[in-house]
């Protein structure tokens, strides 16, 4: 095997010469793949299936570029996927959007993600990273976040940031947006209580309390003394002091809310209780409920909600950051 991709999936052969495998990369779906091992230890791969062949020939689609810089000690790896444009159409000043994923024990890497490409395709440049906490790195990287959710984690994100707009002038600083689920929506939660460079945010299932998480989501009775180091009800100004409601009245940057009622790993309440707080600080605030939808809405969710969904982020953006062609 080779290439820059990922593989979600392998079967070897009892005696060892055939590997069938479901391989990825930013741009292409998965597809079935094999690989056999001939004379002279050689081994030839083939590829099985061609399921995407008409998507790809019809989608306009842009390699990410692969990137990273040092914090802390830290190798931190982030990626730049550029808005996709016609052949031989001037570049202008494109916005961006700031992709954090959940976890925050989780990785992006070289596999197909359908969100990264909506985005470059309504005109976005998606800038999208590893801060600590992450894995794909040493395990010090990966525990570095614990007991520090909102510390570093956050000052990678913004580091990123200073360093992706230092390579691309071709994004505008003025027209910057940042989103993530789960972790990835605790810390964008975070990182807009801290900074107001980012136009508009969109914070989906988060954790924004970790007083009520713990007593509530499904892992909430572990999940705070294993990423705090401590429990709410053992030590409240720990929590308080790492989640972001705590600091919601800072707030200025515009939030798009997204939340399952169904989601029982971070219950609706958390993104229920930040609504209301940015509300009653007289915040920009706006609230979006699925019903009859999980955590996994974004990732296996009906169709039509997906859809939806995507719906309600790009119409989120769009008078914010305002992409050309939109």
């Amino acid at each position: 095997m080779s290439g820059t991709r990922d593989v979600s999936g392998f079967h070897v052969a009892s005696d060892g010469t055939r590997i069938v495998f479901v391989a990825s990369d930013a741009t292409t779906p998965p597809e079935l793949f094999v690989t056999e091992l001939g004379d002279g230890g050689n081994w030839h791969e083939r590829q099985l299936t061609n399921l995407n062949a008409h998507w790809c020939r019809r989608t306009k689609r842009v390699e990410p570029i692969r990137h990273m810089i040092t914090r802390d000690g830290h190798g931190v790896v982030y990626w730049v996927m550029l808005p996709a444009s016609d052949e031989g159409e001037t570049p202008s000043m494109v916005p961006a959007l700031v992709n954090i994923h959940g976890g925050p024990h989780a990785q992006y890497g070289d596999r197909f993600f359908d969100e990264f490409l909506v985005y470059a395709g309504a005109g976005y440049a998606v800038i999208y990273a590893n801060p600590r906490g992450s894995m794909g790195s040493t395990e010090a990287f990966s525990r570095a976040v614990i007991g520090d959710w909102g510390g570093g984690d956050a000052a990678d994100i913004l580091a990123v940031v200073d360093d992706a707009l230092s390579r691309y002038p071709l994004i505008d600083p003025s027209r910057l947006g940042i989103m993530g689920g789960s972790y990835g929506g605790y810390l964008t939660s975070s990182i807009v209580t801290q900074t107001d460079r980012f136009v508009a945010a969109c914070s989906e299932r988060a954790l924004n309390s970790f007083a009520s998480f713990s007593g509530t989501s499904d892992i909430g009775f572990w999940f705070s003394i294993g990423e705090l180091g401590t429990s709410p009800f053992d030590d409240a100004d720990t929590a308080a002091r790492h989640s972001p409601l705590t600091y919601a009245s800072r707030i200025t940057t515009p939030m798009l809310i997204i939340h399952s009622e169904q989601d029982l790993r971070c219950p609706i309440e958390q993104a229920e209780q930040l609504h209301v707080a940015l509300l009653l600080a007289g915040k920009v605030s706006r609230f979006v409920r699925f019903a009859n939808a999980d955590h996994e809405l974004s990732r296996t969710g009906r169709p039509r909600q997906r859809l939806e969904r995507f719906r309600h982020i790009l119409d989120w953006f769009e008078p914010y950051l305002r992409p050309k062609g939109r």
